[in-house]
């Protein structure tokens, strides 16, 4: 007697497995659009209190003020979904500030060397970060709470009390900061360039998707071959390499800087991007949110200031809206964990066939046939029919 089995198709994208991409890309993608809708309601519940607020003016004012906080954000974006964290950003901005209104003050000076000389020092803080995280395991909280106060300290021992005015900059960095490009300023379209070629490598590429894979589990992305190491150098290179410059950017766009620039804005840049979605667990969240968060966050303070409203509420707003988004991100991952696994078992059932052998129940395979465990899990009984054919 002869027994062939019909392979099992492959596990097409609509199975469990493209079920459960579906469903946690449906979630982030609900959790962006709660961002906008809750900007839409505050926009719109602000102008019928005071229709100025939507003037061409207020408005641009509301995208410079968020473009520097946006850009933090995507660069903490990186940092956050492989479960780690970068509080000197705050501090980076501040000392990139300087030292390059400090460079650009001393003479006629190319806007793109002042740019290249902020990205760079940025870069540098990053690997400092980058290679004690990484390299010698030391807890991303203590490293970068540890650098910021030292790159404080730098920038305090480099300034000496000084201060850098408008009138020290030359005109095509100042430019920068304050003309536009077909109406709209220079500083939210390179705010949103970066988060789109970010986002899109997040997303497209399979070195991007490791960030993602170290943040869920590092140990399965150990047990995969993802480079950990490598992986989290290059989110805090990112990371840092924005912060440089969004320091030069904050030059251009206020002129004067003082060497406690930026300051406090660590806690501003982690708020930012857990509002807008990012696990601060690691492995869940997009740039796109990240930026959404932060454009909330400064529509919040534009908004309070409007409606005369103490300055106080901003931080306690903003500490509310954070727990509020934790807490909201911990409901939605036991609800995505939950779902999976049911979708799990519902493919993982025992295969029943026809015949003597379909009835042996879970002996061996006999010979021939298509052993359970190398089945797929989402195989039905329909897709594992047996035939069996008698010779003589």
């Amino acid at each position: 007697m002869t027994v062939l089995a019909q392979s099992p198709p492959r596990p097409e994208a609509g199975g469990p497995a493209g079920n459960g991409r579906r469903l946690v890309d449906l979630v982030l993608r609900a959790r962006e659009l709660s961002i906008l809708g809750a900007l839409l309601v505050l926009v719109a519940a602000t102008t019928i209190a005071n229709p100025r607020f939507m003037s061409e003016q207020g408005m641009k004012d509301i995208f410079l003020n968020a473009s520097i906080l946006a850009l933090l954000a995507v660069g903490q974006t990186m940092v956050v979904v492989t479960r780690n964290i970068d509080l000197s950003v705050g501090s980076v901005v501040g000392l990139v500030a300087f030292v390059a209104g400090k460079y650009a003050s001393g003479g006629d000076r190319s806007l793109l060397l002042v740019v290249l000389l902020g990205v760079l020092l940025g870069v540098g803080c990053g690997l400092v970060n980058g290679l004690l995280v990484s390299f010698c395991r030391v807890p991303a909280l203590v490293v970068t709470l540890g650098t910021l106060y030292v790159i404080q300290g730098v920038d305090h021992a480099v300034a000496h009390g000084e201060q850098i005015g408008a009138a020290d900059l030359p005109s095509s960095l100042l430019s920068l900061g304050n003309d536009s490009l077909l109406g709209v300023p220079y500083l939210p379209i390179i705010t949103v360039i970066a988060m789109l070629m970010i986002g899109y490598y997040l997303r497209s590429y399979s070195s991007g998707r490791e960030f993602y894979a170290i943040g869920s589990s590092p140990e399965a992305a150990g047990l995969a071959g993802v480079s950990i190491r490598r992986r989290v150098l290059t989110a805090y290179l990112v990371s840092g390499g924005l912060a440089g410059l969004a320091g030069v950017l904050w030059l251009a766009r206020f002129g004067t800087v003082v060497a406690d620039a930026a300051h406090g804005w660590e806690l501003k840049v982690v708020s930012a991007v857990v509002v807008g979605g990012v696990a601060i667990t690691g492995g869940v969240g997009t740039v796109y949110g990240a930026a959404l968060g932060a454009l909330l966050l400064t529509t919040i303070g534009s908004v309070l200031v409007v409606l005369k409203v103490n300055s106080f509420w901003q931080d306690a707003i903003t500490g509310l809206l954070l727990l509020l988004a934790i807490s909201v991100d911990r409901l939605l991952s036991l609800r995505v964990t939950k779902a999976l696994k049911a979708r799990s078992r519902s493919a993982g059932r025992p295969v029943r066939t026809g015949g003597a052998e379909g009835r042996a129940g879970a002996g061996a395979a006999p010979p021939g046939t298509t052993p359970p465990d190398k089945a797929p899990r989402d195989s039905g009984p329909q897709d594992t029919e047996e035939k069996v054919r008698h010779d003589s």
